[in-house]
């Protein structure tokens, strides 16, 4: 059997081919544009957003798919959604609970698509997934799409959800050591060709295992979501897009001053790794003609914050570090709105946005919205010709 690579040192790391070896890749492709540009599906109820106001955001597979098929016609890049594992009637109110699974909602995406890359979060770590299975399924997904899928890998932060699987909380960084060798697994299955064996420090052994065929450009894209320093190292070894928060602050004033230093780590963490990697933030946009239309727009959101929420939140204990030091400078709108970072204004004011953005060392931005339909309609419409006259887009 072969042993585990030591998860404490750089030192003899294999080195895999990435679909960025390969300039015809969907995502040599998508790295090419000044600036990425996603869509975060709503395929949770709520959104994003704890507000009653009325709207058309829903979770089903018909919405969604909808969504994916016109992000696909106005030129976007990737799609993703969340993960969750919740207990009956999830976080409470307009987060009841009802959600589709991501894996199986973009991998049913693959064959109604053309262009757009897909991602599935997968949690790696819980229950009785193994690392042939998604190796498996995950070249078989890579033939599908032709070269279009990928997984944005998580590990798991609610206590809930790991209790679901059966199991005491996995310490935090000892969840990324265990990721770390899942994830390398995998792609020694993707690369290697011959039969494979594997005893690590997971629970789970690899005895002859091979999978055929391989992917078509080494590997599908490699996503992460992360902000705490076991986080940031891991996908700093594996990640092509690290998708991080800002820290401290939604609001967009105090969060611009943040992210340059928060961006510049996470890239220089991969460099000293010898690789290089794209940011991702999660901007919620709010537009709309006028300052005085768009102002109104949010106020009515935040009017109808769902009271119901908040304790759901804080009762489903949570050991993650991207959002710490956030709740209190952002109460009592945060649940309301939703997103990583608030960008609110006119069309030319979101722009312009995203061009501090830019300049902050974000590379890509993976949208959402309060009422998805008609706000990517107006997104697709008024917003994108300016960013493509800004530079931000071809």
């Amino acid at each position: 059997m072969n042993s585990a690579i030591p998860l404490d040192t750089l030192a003899d790391r294999e080195t895999f081919a990435s679909p960025l070896d390969f300039p015809d890749s969907p995502l040599s492709q998508a790295f090419a544009q000044p600036i990425l540009l996603g869509l975060f599906l709503p395929i949770q109820a709520g959104g994003w957003s704890a507000s009653t106001l009325p709207r058309s955001t829903d979770w089903r597979f018909d919405y969604n798919k909808d969504l994916v098929l016109k992000a696909e016609d106005l030129g976007f890049d990737l799609v993703f959604a969340l993960s969750q594992w919740l207990p009956k009637g999830g976080y409470g109110g307009v987060f009841n609970g009802d959600a589709l699974d991501s894996f199986a909602t973009t991998a049913a995406l693959t064959s109604v698509t053309r262009r757009i890359m897909l991602i599935s979060t997968i949690h790696v770590l819980y229950g009785p997934l193994h690392p042939l299975h998604l190796a498996k399924w995950g070249a078989t997904l890579d033939h599908i799409s032709g070269g279009r899928w990928g997984i944005n890998i998580v590990t798991g932060h609610r206590e809930v959800e790991h209790k679901m699987f059966g199991w005491d909380q996995i310490e935090h960084d000892r969840r990324y050591d265990l990721a770390s060798e899942f994830i390398e697994v995998v792609q020694r299955l993707w690369s290697y060709d011959e039969n494979y064996s594997f005893e690590g420090i997971s629970p789970w052994k690899l005895g002859g295992g091979f999978v055929s065929p391989k992917p078509r450009f080494g590997r599908p894209a490699l996503v992460n979501a992360t902000g705490s320093d076991a986080g940031i190292a891991f996908a700093a070894r594996h990640s092509d897009l690290v998708f991080i928060t800002s820290p401290g602050a939604s609001d967009f004033a105090r969060a611009i001053e943040v992210l340059p230093a928060h961006a510049a780590r996470v890239k220089q963490e991969a460099r000293n790794a010898g690789r290089n990697v794209r940011t991702l933030l999660n901007p919620m946009v709010i537009s709309r003609g006028t300052e005085a239309e768009t102002w109104a727009y949010h106020d009515a959101i935040v009017a109808h914050q769902d009271q119901r929420t908040p304790d759901g939140f804080s009762s489903l204990k949570s050991d993650a570090h991207a959002w710490r030091g956030r709740t209190a400078l952002d109460a009592p709108k945060r649940r309301a709105i939703g997103g990583n970072i608030e960008v609110i204004g006119t069309p030319e004011q979101v722009v312009e946005q995203f061009v501090q953005l830019k300049r902050a060392g974000i590379d890509g931005l993976q949208l959402s919205f309060f009422d998805f339909k008609p706000d990517l309609e107006f997104f697709g419409d008024r917003i994108l010709p300016l960013m493509k006259q800004a530079g931000l887009r071809f």
